[in-house]
Formats: structure tokens, C-alpha cells, sequence
């Protein structure tokens, strides 16, 4: 029943309510774009996210070298030569 309505519907559609060639070719440039905007928004937010990771990672290795040092470096005085 709703294929019949939707194609009687689809039938009746006047030729001016149809795009163009030139409004068609505009309108999927214009999805085109859109999308690489999305994608370009997508690769930006996964860069600023690598980011955020990688100064995360430095800052714990940071850490743990000053926690080795200080470990290392009592163990060592410790130790006669």
C-alpha cells in the first residue's frame, strides 16, 4: 500500500520542482565539500587527541625517570666505590 502511494506521489512531481543539471552538479558539489569538511574535522580532532596522549606518556616518563634517578642515585651513594 505505501509503495503504490509512493509512487503515485513520485509521478505527480512537476518537471519545476526537479534540479537542473547545473543545480544538481552545484548540490552534489556542494555534499562533496561538506563532507571533506567532516573529515578534515574528524582528522583535527584525532591529531589534537595524539596530542594530548603524547604529553601525557611524556609526562609520565618524565616521572618515572626522576623516580629511577632519585632511586638509582641513593642506591649509588650508598655504595663505596
Amino acid at each position: 500500500m505505501g509503495g503504490v502511494i509512493g509512487a503515485i506521489v513520485a509521478g505527480d512531481r512537476s518537471p519545476s520542482l526537479e534540479e537542473s543539471p547545473a543545480q544538481e552538479t552545484k548540490s552534489k558539489r556542494l555534499r562533496v565539500r561538506t563532507r571533506e569538511m567532516k573529515a578534515e574535522e574528524g582528522i583535527e580532532a584525532a591529531r589534537r587527541s595524539l596530542e594530548d596522549k603524547i604529553a601525557q606518556l611524556n609526562s609520565t616518563i618524565d616521572d618515572v625517570r626522576q623516580q629511577l634517578g632519585s632511586v638509582n642515585g641513593s642506591v649509588s651513594n650508598a655504595e663505596p666505590d
